[in-house]
């Protein structure tokens, strides 16, 4: 089974290297790894040719994009995996077989997508758990308590995609979100839950930046929930909030 994981960099080279090694170094044999970097202006650059050189399974392109949602968009075009997944460059996979237990599932349980836990890391001391995103097996009840799954653990067959249309580039931050609702509003689709952590992430996230951007993710978020005809949007919402404060405490 044929996995493309896509990176999407932006002057990422104090991260990037982490990063490009966790895909690198994976047991499975059959990944392609896909590189978008936004016209980055520091190291990023040379660290992906020389990455590149050493590895023939890596596909890159450095151009000026409107955001990482317009970069996944532009990896998830040049995918030619039975599955896609993300690996953002301020994230790693958190061992070198999570991609083949992730295609083994594939394989033996043929679910649309597979999903599983999300570590929030110290930006600078990454052995620090900072918070503990442990997640659940999926039912549609959930999405209304706003639930859902860690999207850098989502991994999705490649038609997905190809049925659904990508992110969509109205939401600057919670494009993310307004998908997984999409996807998995789907009943006709299956999805399995790896009690597993997939991604370590270093915290200093987009959303979390900045007051302005929390309130913008979370009008974003309200959006995507009445959008996708979620039945109790506000409600969810604040559910959404209140369900993050217990993983902060579950180290």
């Amino acid at each position: 089974m044929k996995i493309s994981i896509i990176t999407a960099t932006y002057n990422s080279s104090n991260t990037l290297e982490v990063c490009m090694d966790s895909v690198l170094n994976q047991t499975h044999s059959d990944i392609e790894y896909i590189i978008i970097d936004g016209n980055s202006t520091d190291r990023t650059l040379s660290l992906i040719k020389s990455k590149a050189k050493k590895h023939n399974n890596i596909i890159w392109v450095s151009e000026p994009d409107k955001g990482i949602y317009d970069a996944l968009n532009k990896g998830i075009s040049k995918a030619t995996g039975d599955v896609i997944g993300f690996v953002h460059s301020d994230d790693y996979l958190a061992n070198n077989t999570i991609l083949s237990e992730i295609a083994d599932i594939f394989i033996a349980k043929e679910p649309d997508g597979v999903y599983g836990n999300l570590h929030y890391v110290q930006l600078q001391n990454p052995k620090v758990i900072v918070r503990n995103w442990k997640s659940q097996e999926f039912k549609k009840n959930l999405l209304n308590r706003g639930w859902m799954p860690a999207h850098p653990t989502l991994f999705l067959k490649r038609d997905i995609y190809k049925i659904n249309g990508n992110f969509n580039l109205d939401y600057r931050i919670a494009a993310d979100y307004d998908f997984v609702l999409r996807i998995f509003n789907q009943s006709h689709l299956k999805f399995h839950y790896l009690p597993k952590t997939i991604t370590k992430m270093r915290v200093g996230g987009e959303s979390n930046r900045s007051l302005k951007n929390l309130i913008l993710k979370t009008r974003e978020d309200y959006k995507a929930a009445r959008t996708n005809n979620l039945s109790f949007p506000a409600l969810t919402i604040g559910m959404k909030n209140l369900s993050k404060i217990p993983q902060w405490f579950s180290k």
